[in-house]
């Protein structure tokens, strides 16, 4: 046998999978004495054509995370030559989940271990009880999430049993990431794309495609990656001076920047953490800060300055407490972490400088670097429209306080922009698009605004926006908080929407100012046969606020309300809801 010459194997190395298939096809038919330039050419198999594969990228994002991996996933296959699309779960209609060949599925995890907003149709169809026959369909699931939670990446983990459930075939395992999911994401895409390009070669021919080009647009473009640096322009406390809660209306000047946004969006804040908590954990430890550490990315700065703007120094995870744990040699903290339970009992009452307090023990700069994980960006829903305030962002900011060991703490976030940071001072933001709560594009739609407490912020910027608009469809506003008195937030705005005419309707249900509690849930309910007739009237309903108490308690109290108004089983109302969801009728900003 003769050996192919290395200049023919470099030639064949640089081939797609589908030249390699063809090129296979005319060697057969050259072998058999075909003569150059005849039907091999065009035909160079004798044997049935196979179906090409078909691949199907869905990304179930909150925060934009998981579509990034899902866009990184499509470049790797479209690289090998497997031609796949990427879909957004939100546009994804689910019934042709049976029909799917290859599903490959990146989702994040919100609140208590629920998936993100725009796939809760799929995840409700493939939980429950009209799950269809998935026997002709292969996939793939990548979860990401955040470890200082119990139900760490479920959405990921209970969308791949419910897949395996219903007779999908695993291409590979379920991949699992934290927030610093980068590396362990980018495993699992090569993986994952390197079996997909094995199957599709394997299977057929897939069309070959070229990389459609995923490039950032030209000039400067904000992002977590890349923040600008604003300017807190003011801040007004809007709850009154006696009440519980501290809530604080931000203006952000953004002169300069070119950034837009629509309502609807979130501002991402990148957060400097408290100086008195930073020097309080550096005197547990026995560190003065002026100790060199390395960072993640090679590079060297002081202690205190990686306390105060790279570590997220505020939220306990299971890691920091078993690592801490060793570290001290406590064996009552030890005994706290073998026991999951009381594990996570323990991390949702103290806070990591908690931990220090109560186990003080010297350690290096390093070793204390260690322990906590990166700083991550906090969300805000942005509470203006640009038609409105020009180059400003609105936030409207609960200001977290509570107290430990003694001391008072703020929230890393809410703590910097409601009193740290001085009006003058800088800031480093970034818009996160969020394309699941838009106004409907009809300005004629009437639309039902459901929020609690800060929840109230993205209908400040709907109501900013109909009116730029001069749109015409009804408005009906159900908002809740504590007290009247104290906690209607921007009261002189609504009143005076209400009395232009813009405000069609305001329900406002006060928690704390009677005998009994009265919430938004409550006050749905008793305006059942309204909801219903709005909704008949092609109503878009939209809900802000807690994920997982009161938008749990409104699902709830609206599957009541169109099971009984619209006389329904249970699962038809189910199904109903559903359909508002998947038709963009049904919206939710939960957190």
């Amino acid at each position: 046998m003769n050996p192919i010459p290395p200049e023919l194997l470099d030639r064949l190395a640089s081939l797609s999978p589908q030249q390699l298939v063809f090129l296979s096809g005319y060697a057969w038919a050259k072998s058999q004495g075909a003569e150059s330039g005849t039907a091999p050419l065009a035909r160079p198999f004798q044997a049935e054509p196979q179906t090409a594969r078909t691949v199907t990228i869905l990304s179930a994002s909150q925060t934009g995370n998981a579509r990034k991996v899902a866009e990184e996933l499509l470049i790797k296959l479209e690289t090998a030559g497997v031609n796949a699309k990427l879909t957004a779960a939100a546009d994804y209609k689910t019934k042709q989940i049976a029909a799917e060949d290859i599903l490959l599925l990146v989702t994040s995890t919100q609140g208590e271990g629920e998936p993100p907003e725009e796939a809760v149709p799929l995840y409700k169809l493939l939980t429950g009880k009209k799950a269809p026959d998935l026997s002709k369909v292969s996939f793939a699931v990548l979860g990401l999430g955040d470890s200082s939670y119990p139900d760490f990446c479920k959405a990921g983990k209970d969308f791949d049993a419910a897949l395996v459930q219903h007779g999908a075939k695993r291409i590979g395992d379920l991949g699992v990431c934290d927030l610093d999911y980068q590396a362990a994401a980018a495993e699992w895409v090569a993986q994952t794309a390197a079996q997909v390009a094995e199957l599709a070669a394997g299977g057929s021919a897939a069309s070959a495609a070229a990389p459609s080009g995923h490039n950032q647009p030209d000039g400067v473009h904000y992002s977590k990656e890349q923040p600008f640096t604003a300017v807190l322009s003011a801040r007004q406390k809007i709850t009154a001076r006696q009440a519980e809660k501290d809530v604080a209306h931000i203006e952000i000047d953004l002169a300069g920047s070119g950034i837009s946004y629509q309502v609807g969006d979130a501002l991402g804040i990148w957060p400097v953490n408290d100086e008195n908590l930073v020097a309080e954990i550096l005197q547990h430890s026995g560190l003065n800060g002026s100790e060199t550490v390395q960072k993640a990315d090679g590079s060297l700065t002081d202690i205190r300055t990686a306390l105060l703007h790279d570590l997220d120094i505020t939220q306990t995870t299971p890691q920091f407490v078993q690592q801490y744990a060793v570290l001290c040699g406590s064996e009552a903290l030890k005994r706290t972490v073998e026991e999951s339970e009381a594990l996570n009992a323990y991390i949702a009452l103290t806070p990591p400088v908690g931990v220090l307090a109560a186990y003080p023990h010297a350690c290096d700069a390093q070793t204390l670097f260690g322990l906590f994980r990166a700083q991550t960006p906090r969300l805000y829903s942005i509470a203006s429209s640009q038609e409105e305030v020009g180059e400003e962002v609105h936030l409207t900011v609960g200001v977290v306080r509570f107290d430990h060991h003694g001391n008072s703490y703020t929230g890393a976030a809410s703590g910097w922009l409601g009193s740290r940071l001085e009006e003058g001072g800088t800031l480093r933001v970034f818009v996160e698009p969020n394309k699941l709560f838009r106004l409907p594009e009809n300005g004629d739609t009437p639309i039902i605004m459901i929020g609690a407490g800060t929840g109230i912020a993205p209908f400040r910027a709907f109501m900013q926006q109909r009116e730029a608009n001069g749109d015409s469809g009804k408005n009906w506003l159900v908002f809740g908080n504590q007290k009247f008195t104290d906690d209607f937030l921007y009261q002189a705005e609504w009143l005076q929407y209400r009395k232009a005419g813009l405000l069609t309707r305001a329900d406002l249900a006060w928690s704390r100012q009677g005998k009994e509690k009265v919430y938004v849930q409550h006050k749905l309910a008793e305006a059942a046969a309204e909801i219903w007739a709005w909704l008949q009237q092609g109503a878009n309903i939209y809900v802000c606020g807690d994920a997982t108490r009161m938008a749990r308690d409104v699902e709830n109290t609206l599957l009541g309300i169109i099971a009984e108004q619209g006389k329904m089983s249970s699962d038809d109302a189910e199904d109903f809801l559903n359909e508002m969801r998947e038709g963009k009728r049904y919206q939710r900003d939960v957190y």
